[in-house]
């Protein structure tokens, strides 16, 4: 009997350990798009200081002020409109504005993978989505 429940406290302990292990090794998607493709612009703070910021026409917006600008709310939508890009009548990857048609980019790529091309609106959907809650998380106190 005793041999039974040591060998269950060590499975148990064991099951303990390996949830553990997988929690810490969530991915935050979110930090993952921003740092791929918003940083080189908005800086890796998010405060509109990017590596290319010294080349771009108008200076990349500080991220982390939206909230504060939009009377304390993030502004979800204002937001999502200007990630997708989509929905204006600009022509090219740019159109008439400095930052790309995210959108656009996440939709090319979605249907270049296979298994996502069937849905590739779900696809660009949850990488803004992702998106929009980790600058939700960068914005000043």
């Amino acid at each position: 009997m005793k041999l039974v429940q040591s060998a269950a406290l060590v499975f148990i302990g064991a099951l303990g350990i390996a949830t553990a292990s997988w929690a810490q090794q969530r991915v935050d998607h979110g930090k993952v798009e921003y740092d791929a493709h918003c940083a080189i612009c908005h800086g890796v703070s998010g405060r509109g200081n990017g590596e290319l910021r010294k080349f771009l026409t108008k200076a990349p917006s500080d991220l982390t002020t939206m909230a504060k600008r939009n009377g304390g709310a993030f502004p979800n939508q204002l937001a999502w409109e200007m990630i997708d890009g989509r929905g204006g009548t600009e022509v090219g990857p740019h159109g008439t504005r400095e930052m790309p048609v995210w959108g656009q980019n996440y939709r090319i790529e979605a249907l270049s993978q296979a298994g996502t091309a069937t849905e590739p609106e779900w696809y660009v959907r949850n990488r803004i989505v992702a998106l929009l809650d980790y600058l939700s998380r960068l914005q000043d106190k």
